[in-house]
């Protein structure tokens, strides 16, 4: 597989990302859990949607809160 195919944003990178904006350790966030219910507020969305865009990504604000986990995260910023 060619690297132009492999995904940029892997659950990897997108719980790494916000394990940072949470300023909380990579391994205690559960790609599966409501981020919202685990501290992440609207400033860090944004912040996290720009570094994100830097990247190619195209989502914003409602889609990324609409289900606010690291695996729905990961398939709306691969879309």
């Amino acid at each position: 597989m060619s690297h132009d195919t492999d995904p940029v944003f892997t659950v990897e990178r997108v719980r790494a990302d916000a394990a940072r904006a949470l300023a909380e350790p990579v391994e205690s966030v559960d790609p599966a859990e409501n981020l919202f219910d685990r501290g992440m507020d609207s400033v860090r969305v944004m912040s996290l949607m720009e570094r994100w865009r830097v990247d190619g990504a195209e989502v914003d604000f409602a889609d990324l809160s609409e289900n606010p986990t690291v695996h729905a995260w990961v398939e709306l910023l691969n879309g």
